[in-house]
């Protein structure tokens, strides 16, 4: 295969000759042999020529096929000079609009313009009077610059989850919903202390530009104020969400799984109710503990939690929430199966959930001869 060019725009230019962005089209054919055949087939091109950085550059434009539209040379080079033409004319908004015409080259020059411009196989938006310059990328510096991803992500999930409607009957006002979705969001992408994610907001993220909140406004006391706000309807925002999530996923929640872990304060806690000296799972038999509980189906979505007495047994624990499992589903007669480790197993706690309905799967405290 080989080509050449055989019909060039006219010279000098004139009106191209300061600028990169109107086009300089021209035909180029290409020669290509078949099997079989002693003769080569010609197929035309029409290509663009134009200015880079790096010096002068083609592309394709349009695959013309053999134009046997046009089969004298006189008649390819009127092609060549009309299609510059109108296409200057369009890019300059000197166009007017297509006339009927006899002439074989008009008709042709036309048919080629509407594909070019239907393809978008030029830019004509941009103004031929701009002065292009070029700009080094390395020598560029950005400012206020943010992250979104997964901002964007997590505002999605919130939109879905219902969670503004939710706060919305819960008679909140709009400012302090776009504080508390703003905060939801960066616990979720930045878990760090409210000192920490209100720099982290200012400087990085562009959560509030989703929330609508002022991020100049964005301080650590607003942040502990709505986590304390939100800790408020936590009962009703857990309740909302276990029968949100199972109308959005289909899930019944046939088996629930049921464990606790604890935590510990440095401080002395001396002013809390619940901080208790007891058994840490982290060996910290000097510092005073919360115990949490946690209930989540096997898909991993939360059902229930709750923060106890640091001095609580697994077993005990169990009682004090196995009441709300019924009110976190879609069904008061859905009673799922509980999943529970040893430590929680307890005669009492198995009698109290076949007293209440519930089947249970746990790991048996006694030999399995029993």
């Amino acid at each position: 295969m080989r080509a050449k060019v055989i019909c060039s725009p006219p010279k000098p230019f004139g009106l191209y000759q300061n600028s990169f962005h109107l086009c300089r089209l021209f035909l180029k054919i290409i020669y290509k042999s078949v099997k079989g055949q002693i003769d080569r087939l010609a197929h035309y091109r029409l290509c663009e020529s134009y200015r880079h950085v790096d010096g002068v550059r083609q592309k394709v434009i349009l695959h013309l096929g053999a134009l046997d539209e046009l089969p004298s040379i006189e008649q390819k080079q009127a092609f060549v000079h009309r299609i510059n033409e109108l296409v200057r004319q369009y890019q300059t908004a000197a166009f007017t609009l297509f006339e009927p015409s006899d002439d074989i080259v008009e008709q042709v020059a036309q048919k080629c313009l509407r594909e070019i411009v239907q393809k978008q196989r030029i830019d004509f938006k941009t103004s031929p009077h701009q002065d292009l310059q070029v700009i080094n990328l390395d020598s560029l510096q950005h400012e206020e610059v943010k992250e979104i991803g997964a901002e964007w992500l997590c505002m999605q999930a919130i939109e879905q989850l219902n969670i503004k409607p939710f706060l919305e009957q819960a008679g909140w006002t709009t400012a302090d919903i776009q504080l508390a979705l703003t905060h939801i969001a960066s616990r979720a992408i930045y878990p760090a202390s409210e000192l920490k994610t209100s720099k982290w907001i200012r400087d990085n993220s562009a959560i509030c530009e989703l929330t609508g909140y002022p991020v100049h406004a964005i301080t650590k006391d607003k942040l502990y104020a709505t986590s304390l706000k939100l800790y408020e309807q936590k009962a009703a925002l857990e309740k909302h969400l276990s029968k949100r999530t199972n109308e959005l996923f289909d899930l019944q929640d046939k088996i629930i799984l049921y464990d606790l872990t604890n935590t510990y304060f440095e401080g002395r806690m001396q002013q809390s109710e619940l901080a208790a000296f007891g058994r840490s799972k982290e060996k910290r038999s000097d510092a005073k503990l919360v115990v949490l509980a946690a209930v989540v189906n096997v898909e991993g979505f939360l059902k229930y939690s709750g923060i106890f007495e640091g001095n609580l047994s697994d077993a005990a624990s169990l009682e004090k929430i196995i009441d709300e499992l019924s009110s976190r589903t879609l069904s008061a007669d859905n009673k799922p199966t509980v999943v529970l480790d040893a430590g929680i197993a307890s005669e009492g706690n198995l009698k109290m959930l076949r007293e209440k309905g519930f089947h249970y799967l746990c790991v048996a405290r006694s030999g399995m001869n029993k």
